[in-house]
Order: structure tokens, then C-alpha cells, then sequence
């Protein structure tokens, strides 16, 4: 698989490309199924997820396919309340260390909370039947940041003073004693059914400095991958930390993943040159360009790969193309047919 073998290192030929919610509300196949079914279902019934999943991937013809769902579903199984009004709102959030109690009140084992996720291992199963065997995979979680950003506030967004204090308060240290064993048995139930890699997404890492990031953040990351990798050393694992750069990046270093995920605000260039002997590198396109009309886009995309062809190809062996976050909403499908197009069109094997 040509996206495995970049995320390892050793990919000759045209990079592959992958796009973070490449299925979703940009696209006029989601959009059908949406019309016929909630979100919730779209991501619980197996047979619609992997529907909505394989879509973008008949259409555009990307490189990997990645499972519909979301990383917010460990903890509604944990008793938060979950609910799309369209966007997520939980029923209740950590404003307390008291309020960890609340958390997984029945006291279920931690197998008896994957099992209530089941329904991601029973997509990936279909889907890996139904894909392309040169096609890869990915199965994805939230990082544990990232779900504690969502568990104290509702979401990554807006004034953040109160997760940020929760990091350092007891609340975090407390809350990822209880999601850490939920999290490692997800990415390995995906695994198991399927996921050719598991990416880790954290969208949030880059609200706190580099030294919080360092003494905080980095250690919950490297403990869940550890664990992750007793139980599958040959499941490749992407780590996606928007917001962040090399400041924090530096002190990833011994953590146990193959792929780094990049935000759009470090050059590409300077990403492959400076960590690619690292770690492979996914990134980088800004999505925002995404929104233009298709001819300003694509002088946008000529733009980006300009820097890149210089690069020897050697440096390039590690490089998953793609976006520096997901694809917006109302991102003109032409565009992502544009961009796939003219990359293959300029690394022809």
C-alpha cells in the first residue's frame, strides 16, 4: 500500500494522498445519505458508516480511506451525553476534580466500554472487505488532550481558561486515569478489525506552551502509544497535533508513532527537512485555500508543490500529501478533483 509504505519511510513512487474529513459535509454523496439519516447513525450503523466512507474514496480516488466517526464517542460512553444540535454538546462538563466521579458511574470494565463502540470495529470490517487491497485504511481517536479540552468546555473552541487550568489542577491527571484504558482498547480494536494504521488526532495541542506540552501533554500521548504498541508493534500509528510546530514537535521525540500530522503554518518544506528523518510527515495544504473558486485554487496548489519539487526525492519518501487540518464545508468538490489530479500529474511513477 502506497500510503503505508510513506508512512514508513520507504515510498518510491507518487506520494499518497489522503484528506482529514474527506468524508463529510462538503460532499455531495454525504450530503445525499444525510438527508436519509442523522449523524448518529450515519457514524453507529456499521453499514452507513462504511457507505459514507467508501464515497469519497469512488469519487476523488484517494489513497487511503479513513473510518466515518468521531473522536468524541469514548466519552459518551464514559457518561458525558453526547448529542449532535448540529455540532456536539455534551450533557454535562468537568468543572471539578469532584465531577471525575461522574465519569463511567456503572464502574464497567474497560472491555464492557470498548464493546459499546463496537460499532467502529464492524465498519472497519466492511470496509476493509469492500476496499481496494491497495488502498490503506485508518481508524482514529482523540488524543487525550484533545477529549479533555472537549470534556471540561464542549469543544476546542473559544476562551479555553478552564481546560487549560485543568491540566495542572488534578483534573487532567485524574481524568486520564480513567480515559487511558478506554482509548488504548479502541485503537486496538481497530486495529484488530482492519485499520492498517491508527492516527491519534489532536487538535488541541497547540493551546498550551511547549513546556506544558512537554511536561504534561507528551507524557499521556507516550504512555497510551506504548501500551497501543504491546499489543499491535506492527499497527502504524499517525499523530496529528494542530496548532503546534517545531517548538513543541522537539519533545516528541521516543514517542512511539511513525507519522507526524502538521497544521498549514510551518512550511512543508521545513517540515520534511527538518523532522523527516524523524518521523513521515502528513500535511500540509491550507484547507482555507480549499474555499476558493477552482481557478485561483489551483494557482494556490501550483504554488504549494512548487517548493516541494525541488526537495531530492529521497526527501519525499516519508510524505503523506495532504491538507494541514480537514476539508471545510462548503470546499468546492473541484477542488479536491483538481489537487488530486495535478499531484499525480507531477509525480507520474
Amino acid at each position: 500500500m502506497r500510503y503505508v509504505d510513506a508512512v514508513l519511510r520507504k515510498n518510491n513512487g507518487c506520494p499518497p494522498v489522503w484528506f482529514m474529513r474527506q468524508a463529510g459535509r462538503y460532499h455531495s454523496h454525504y450530503q445525499g445519505m444525510k438527508k436519509q439519516n442523522t449523524f448518529l447513525e450515519l457514524c453507529k450503523v456499521p453499514e452507513l458508516a462504511a457507505e459514507v466512507t467508501f464515497g469519497p474514496i469512488r469519487d476523488f480516488d484517494f489513497d487511503a480511506a479513513i473510518l466515518f466517526s468521531d473522536l468524541l464517542f469514548p466519552l459518551e460512553v464514559l457518561g458525558t451525553g453526547l448529542e449532535y444540535s448540529p455540532g456536539p454538546k455534551l450533557g454535562w462538563h468537568i468543572k471539578s476534580v469532584a465531577d471525575l466521579a461522574r465519569l463511567n458511574p456503572s464502574k464497567k470494565s474497560t472491555q464492557e466500554l470498548v464493546a459499546e463502540i463496537g460499532y467502529q470495529g464492524k465498519a472497519l470490517q466492511i470496509i476493509r472487505a469492500g476496499l481496494d487491497p491497495s488502498k490503506a485504511l485508518l481508524g482514529f481517536v482523540g488524543g487525550p488532550m484533545t477529549l479533555f479540552y472537549y470534556a471540561v468546555q464542549g469543544s476546542h473552541q473559544g476562551p479555553l481558561e478552564d481546560a487549560r487550568n485543568g491540566l495542572t489542577d488534578g483534573r487532567f491527571d485524574g481524568f486520564f486515569k480513567i480515559l487511558a484504558p478506554l482509548l488504548i482498547e479502541n485503537m486496538c480494536m481497530q486495529a484488530s478489525n482492519g485499520a492498517d494504521a491508527v492516527a491519534m488526532m489532536d487538535t488541541c495541542a497547540g493551546e498550551v506552551d511547549p513546556a506544558l506540552y512537554r511536561e504534561v501533554v507528551v507524557p499521556t500521548i507516550r504512555e497510551v502509544l506504548i501500551q497501543f504498541r504491546r499489543h499491535h508493534p506492527d499497527t502504524p500509528v499517525v499523530y496529528y497535533s494542530k496548532g503546534t510546530g517545531p517548538w513543541h514537535w522537539q519533545h516528541l521525540h521516543g514517542v512511539p508513532f511513525e507519522c507526524l500530522g502538521i497544521d498549514w503554518n510551518t512550511s512543508i518544506v521545513e517540515a520534511l527537512q527538518g523532522f523527516g528523518e524523524t518521523w513521515s510527515i502528513q500535511g500540509n495544504f491550507d484547507p482555507n485555500l480549499m474555499l476558493l473558486n477552482p481557478e485561483p485554487c489551483l494557482q494556490e496548489i501550483e504554488k504549494f508543490f512548487e517548493p516541494i519539487l525541488k526537495l531530492p526525492r529521497e526527501k519525499l519518501k516519508g510524505w503523506v500529501c495532504g491538507l494541514g487540518h480537514g476539508v471545510h464545508q462548503w470546499t468546492p468538490e473541484q477542488n479536491v478533483r483538481n489537487f488530486i489530479k495535478y499531484q499525480r500529474e507531477i509525480f507520474k511513477d
